[in-house]
């Protein structure tokens, strides 16, 4: 698949990750609902020394710093420089967090350094599981936690299917990813979940369903849920951003397919998700 079907290292750290900088205060607000299952599932006690890997602009690094309190640290890490730039602005100088930009998959971590690894939707989209979650593995103590949040499958997601559907009114289908394609469903089967976690050494792995609710319009009514969904959401990928008829086409075919999910100011769509937890062992 291309690049632009089925997000990647080189997606993330260009165009991807320039584009969800520049909307990081509407997608948080969509997001926010995934935040509370995460950081509870997550513990962090003060002065643990945590991980945020896939860490985009640093919301969960920097609420789990306020977890762990001025003797803890949080280490975020992400492919994105201009993700990071955000990251790096909104924290504020108390907060015991700072960002790198690398490859969770082969950056040197201090071995055995930390006793939490966290993440929210950051690790589907690695290349190889094994090596990014064995690499990952190296920085936690020994009986360190790990947990993440992922996305189920995309029929428990109208979040992401009905526009994308609603697109594929007047555009051609993309193609399908394969089971085991870096993507935003590809966590999706506790089975392979298990499977990775336990040949990268990790033990008494857990996945928990949670059922939310995404405002895809972040309480700004249609025109921004439209607006947004052409901008970075998956109906995005189904035209050429330099073809306006073609843009034009999707436009008009998202606002008729979200204008039925419109609460007042809000476009709610259900969102499901795993919340996955694990042990060093």
């Amino acid at each position: 698949m291309s690049e632009s079907q089925q997000p990647g290292l080189a997606y993330w750290s260009g165009e991807g990750g320039d584009n969800w900088a520049r909307q990081n205060e509407f997608t948080e607000a969509m997001l926010a609902p995934v935040m509370v299952p995460l950081i509870a599932a997550a513990s962090a006690k003060p002065g643990e020394r945590v991980v945020d890997t896939g860490c985009g602009c640093g919301a969960l690094a920097l609420a789990l710093a306020k977890a762990v309190g001025p003797q803890g640290r949080v280490l975020g890490i992400d492919v994105s420089p201009a993700m990071l730039a955000v990251a790096r602005h909104l924290t504020p100088p108390e907060a015991r967090a700072e960002f790198v930009e690398a490859d969770a998959t082969t950056y040197a971590f201090p071995r055995a350094g930390f006793d939490l690894l966290a993440s929210r939707h950051g690790v589907m989209f690695f290349a190889d599981p094994e090596r990014a979650f064995a690499n990952l593995r190296t920085a936690l103590k020994p009986g360190g936690r790990l947990a993440f949040s992922c996305f189920r499958t995309p029929r428990d997601n109208p979040w992401a299917t009905a526009p994308l559907e609603a697109a594929y009114q007047v555009m051609p289908r993309l193609p399908k990813p394969g089971p085991e394609d870096p993507g935003p469903f590809s966590f999706a089967d506790p089975t392979r979940v298990e499977r990775i976690l336990g040949s990268a050494g990790f033990a008494a792995v857990t996945m928990t369903p949670h059922d939310l609710s995404f405002d895809i319009a972040a309480g700004g009514g249609l025109e921004t849920s439209v607006g947004y969904m052409l901008d970075i959401g998956p109906a995005s990928r189904t035209f050429d951003k330099g073809d306006p008829a073609a843009r034009a086409k999707v436009e008009a075919a998202l606002r008729a397919g979200l204008k039925p999910h419109v609460k007042g100011k809000s476009v709610l769509l259900g969102a499901g998700i795993w919340i996955v937890t694990a042990r060093n062992s």
